[in-house]
């Protein structure tokens, strides 16, 4: 009983969603402010840091928080996006310290979204996510992963017995479209 109250919450599921999707939703914007103006963000950010190719760069830093804001909303490529993130929050904190010392007005929410990118890293997404349902449906259906792969149990899944199709021997273990892509 106390152990079920202390260590076990019913709620750590809803509570890794809530934590992926006001991360994400509060982070997103920053990209966009980003690419509003990149050289500005360039000269402001990445070419104090002494970094090659300082335009691309903060593309990068841009694409990175938008794209993985949208992967934790999502639950898609969770652990994915969390890096993304965390690359970028180290370099944001980095620059943080090396242009204004320990200020922690400045260091308050870079480190906050880093922690929370962290903790999502090495928590994973939790139950209500994409990569859950995915991640079920592989491991509840394995012949769901041989169809996609391969045209050999679409014969006994989706056909009765007197509509079989007969697929020639080379093409048995080939990627589906693949006659698409060699020629």
């Amino acid at each position: 009983m106390l152990n079920s109250i202390f260590y076990e919450s019913a709620f750590k599921d809803f509570a890794f969603l809530v934590l992926r999707v006001f991360t994400g939703a509060l982070l997103i914007h920053h990209g966009f402010e980003k690419l509003n103006d990149i050289n500005n963000f360039a000269d402001a950010f990445v070419r104090p840091l002494h970094l090659p190719f300082p335009v691309t760069l903060s593309y990068f830093a841009a694409g990175s928080e938008i794209v993985g804001s949208w992967m934790l909303i999502l639950g898609f490529g969770t652990r994915l996006g969390a890096t993304a993130i965390i690359g970028t929050m180290s370099v944001a904190i980095y620059h943080a310290i090396a242009t204004s010392g320990f200020n922690i007005y400045l260091l308050e929410l870079l480190v906050l979204y880093f922690s929370s990118a962290f903790s999502i890293f090495l928590l994973g997404p939790g139950m209500f996510s994409v990569d859950y349902l995915v991640k079920e449906i592989f491991k509840t259906k394995p012949e769901f992963i041989d169809l996609i792969f391969t045209q050999r149990k679409f014969n006994n899944i989706f056909l009765s017995e007197n509509k079989k199709i007969t697929i020639p021997d080379n093409q048995k273990k080939s990627f589906p479209f693949s006659s698409f892509l060699s020629s």
